[in-house]
């Protein structure tokens, strides 16, 4: 039989992400969660603690993002860590605490989950389910996600590349779960100055490549608080639609990634700009629908 290497028997070599490419679906993908919809128009914001400490600071941090505009409540309860003796997260006990936090300020929730076996106990919690960047290529965990009705956040590898971070994608969509939301979280690369290098352009490539939402998460990206509301601004600038922050009351005692976090008035400094430079792209923050009897009735 003739052909080239990865032909089967000459025949046209298959797309390698039919179900991610923007061709399968023109319109684009706009995720719900509650009364969120993250893909539309509007301009989401996730922020809360890199991880869930105990109450007092969950539930300080969920006021407070609240308070700002933020519009999903993150949190993570199981912390993939490069140090085995860092802080490896609350788990089970957390997750209560995160939910009951999301409860009280009414807000849904973004957190981590690691393994397949943890998303029962997970999906039972948290609105979106997020694939951190160590389990991109977690091809077991992605097909166990793409049998989840739930909204999954899958950010890219840290060494990624753009076509690798899309198949990733590919999974979850080929399992039957269209509810997924990309997230560029920076790479690696030889630059040191900051913990990853924010790559904006593959926030722009996937927005034209694909239908699904893109967010941004500057946090990570920079691993400096005074790099993250220039970026944020720069992501919203780019075509992205949302963010995802790291927030703590007090970043110095944190547990985890303290070095990365806003503080509460920090956020709302961002959440006050961020209108300004989405009207120059045609965008705005969400905001519910007013039904148009009640629009009317003013």
């Amino acid at each position: 039989m003739s052909g080239k290497p990865g032909d089967e028997g000459g025949a046209k070599p298959r797309e390698s992400t039919p179900r991610v490419a923007r061709a399968s679906k023109p319109e684009g993908t706009c995720v719900r969660v509650g009364r969120v919809e993250i893909g539309g128009p509007g301009f989401v914001v996730m922020a809360g603690p890199c991880a869930v400490e105990g109450l007092e600071q969950t539930e300080q941090t969920a006021t407070a993002v609240a308070a700002s505009g933020a519009h999903v409540l993150r949190g993570g309860v199981f912390k993939p860590r490069t140090s085995p003796y860092a802080f490896q997260g609350m788990g089970e006990p957390g997750l209560r605490v995160l939910a009951e936090a999301a409860r009280k300020v009414g807000l849904p929730i973004v957190s981590e989950v690691m393994e397949s076996a943890q998303i029962p106990l997970m999906a039972e919690h948290v609105d979106i389910l997020q694939v951190g960047a160590r389990n991109m290529q977690n091809f077991p965990l992605l097909r166990a996600l793409g049998k989840v009705r739930k909204p999954v956040l899958l950010k890219r590898g840290l060494a990624a590349t753009f076509q690798e971070w899309m198949m990733a994608a590919e999974y979850l969509l080929d399992g039957g779960n269209e509810q997924v939301i990309l997230c560029e979280r920076g790479i690696r690369t030889f630059e040191t100055a900051m913990r990853n290098t924010l790559d904006l352009a593959a926030v722009a490539l996937a927005k034209q490549r694909t239908h699904l939402p893109v967010i941004v998460d500057p946090s990570h990206a920079t691993g400096e608080p005074e790099l993250i509301q220039p970026m944020a601004l720069a992501a919203a600038a780019a075509g992205a639609d949302g963010l995802i922050i790291e927030v703590h009351p007090r970043p110095e005692q944190a547990l985890c990634d303290g070095q990365q976090a806003l503080t509460p008035e920090r956020f709302q400094q961002l959440m006050r700009r961020l209108p300004g430079v989405l009207h120059a792209v045609d965008r705005h923050l969400w905001r519910p629908e007013v039904p148009a009897h009640v629009a009317g009735a003013r």
